[in-house]
């Protein structure tokens, strides 16, 4: 099944006109010429189905009448046209309308589920089932199709938990190793949405390979908690190998010391001895090479016994200089340190890195993050801008009520 072909671009680079056959680009990029039904709102499928669009399919998504997806109304802060959450995970695509409580609309809604090769939903389990949307009804017409189907705690036990990130970093057990001891903290960002939204992005591109194979589509589930537990890994590992509960250690790590803020005369300083050797190496470099002979600092795994020693030795040494003194004395000799920069600051390194860290979207938007990939030969090229409420209503909308 080919994706509806933008033929035609604004100056944005938003597609203006369909055609149900397959794009003249399909073969420039990995995706072209897939189509994507994203009925998915606020971040996980979402940010997966901008993650597709980057890759070259082209996104359909399909919003409520009136207010769209939840998170064009979560601000401040504001876009030029929208709030910037909502930018954040919604670029590239195209914008239809449909009512599901309408007949009309909901018949439009299951022909772009007959026509598409990838749908991604997150609503709660069962909903589109009652619908007539659910994969086992989307698959009779549609046999090829990949069904993404994204919930907060899967659809059997948890099938009537709310998936809230902020909910699942505290059930899951991040909080509980996040932040000073005794203190649970979230991740200052939704990080198990975005988790699961690259889990999903997988899944989605194997069962694609499937079916390049096969022919035969099939569903993909993912939930929260089960990206989160799989992010986890060493503190995961230390559980399921000891059966002891991790801890919060702040900064610090649990296997690894010092790799961990330390502060130095001006400012907290990033520190990270991986091995015997670098620490070594640190210890000569602050003038106190006799902690790296130390019986209690020796090795790696003395270091971690004995950590609540060392940090104070070790700021003691750094506060003779600066953030900025440390960080180039210390990487002259192969220790890997850094100040703890902030949102700016970190764009700005990328840039001087020469990573380009930003991609311009066109029509008076601000820059967004570019995709995190690069490709030697597809390289993304297709950036727009994330659509207006119901924008492309009129092309997609035809498209449906023309025969396939």
């Amino acid at each position: 099944m080919s994706a509806p072909d933008a033929t035609t671009e604004h100056p944005a680079g938003t597609p203006t006109a369909i055609t149900p056959n397959r794009s003249p680009r399909t073969g420039a990029m990995p995706l072209d010429g897939i189509l994507v039904a994203d009925f998915s709102r606020v971040l996980a499928g979402p940010l997966a189905a901008a993650t597709l669009a980057d890759l070259g399919a082209d996104v359909v998504k399909v919003e409520r009448p009136g207010s769209g997806d939840d998170t064009r109304g979560w601000g401040p802060p504001w876009g030029p046209t929208t709030s910037t959450y909502f930018a954040s995970a919604n670029r590239s695509k195209r914008s239809v309308t449909l009512d599901l409580a309408d007949e009309h609309d909901l018949a439009l809604a299951r022909e772009l589920a007959a026509r598409c090769d990838v749908l991604l939903e997150n609503f709660r389990p069962g909903t589109l089932d009652r619908l007539g949307l659910g994969h086992e009804q989307v698959r009779a017409t549609n046999p090829g199709v990949v069904y993404a189907s994204i919930s907060g705690f899967g659809v059997a036990g948890g099938a009537g938990l709310p998936g809230y990130d902020f909910l699942v970093q505290a059930m899951g057990g991040l909080m509980s190793i996040t932040g000073p001891a005794g203190d649970p903290h979230k991740v200052g960002v939704a990080l198990v949405d975005v988790l699961c939204s690259k889990d999903v992005v997988t899944g989605v591109l194997a069962a694609l390979r499937h079916r390049d194979r096969t022919g035969e589509g099939q569903l993909v589930r993912a939930d929260l908690l089960s990206s989160l537990l799989g992010s986890l890994v060493n503190q995961a590992s230390a559980y399921l190998g000891t059966g002891d509960a991790p801890r919060a250690l702040g900064n610090a790590h649990p296997s690894i010391a010092p790799y961990e803020l330390l502060r130095a005369g001006d400012g907290a300083l990033a520190v990270c001895a991986g091995n015997d050797g670098q620490f070594q190496r640190l210890c000569a470099a602050l003038g106190v090479p006799g902690l790296a002979t130390d019986a209690r600092f020796a090795t790696n795994r003395d270091r971690v016994a004995h950590r609540d020693a060392l940090a104070p030795l070790l700021e003691d040494a750094l506060a003779a200089g600066t953030v900025e003194h440390w960080t180039a004395a210390l990487a002259a000799v192969g220790v890997p340190a850094g100040p703890v920069a902030s949102v700016p600051e970190a764009f700005a390194l990328a840039e001087g890195l020469g990573l380009a860290p930003t991609v311009e979207v066109g029509d008076g938007e601000a820059p967004q993050v570019r995709h995190p990939v690069t490709y030697s030969a597809t390289p993304v090229a297709r950036y727009t801008r994330p659509p207006r409420l119901g924008e492309h209503d009129d092309d997609i909308r035809a498209w449906l009520t023309r025969e396939a």
